[in-house]
């Protein structure tokens, strides 16, 4: 199972939800890292010390980071989603669907199905 680092702003429901489905997730409370308005390439660069892939819903800043070409151990973007479960399934879908270890400076974009 993937080994991950939960930005603060990431919910906290579906990180449970992740590590109910195998998931090694650390989150930045757990890392001592909350609360701290830490800027994003420290919270980049410190995932990539702990060889953990980025889990968070700031998409904007951590797309830029990685076109720019930051080195890290992969960044997970998603979307804002109420579905709890499914968002966490979509996640975990995507990181089986792939080998872990090559998420390393790659890219995983993770969305909220459209409504009808």
């Amino acid at each position: 199972m993937a080994r991950l680092y939960a930005n603060e702003n990431f919910p906290f429901q579906v990180v449970n939800a992740l590590r109910e489905l195998g998931h090694d997730v650390l989150t930045s409370l757990d890392a001592g890292k909350a609360n701290q308005s830490i800027p994003d390439d420290e919270v980049l660069a410190f995932a990539e010390q702990e060889k953990r892939a980025l889990l968070t819903i700031n998409r904007r800043d951590f797309v830029l980071s990685h076109k720019k070409g930051t080195q890290h151990a992969g960044i997970i973007v998603c979307t804002q989603d109420v579905d709890v479960n499914g968002q966490a399934g979509r996640i975990h879908d995507a990181l089986q669907s792939i080998e872990t270890e090559t998420l390393n400076g790659q890219l995983l974009r993770i969305n909220r199905p459209a409504r009808e």
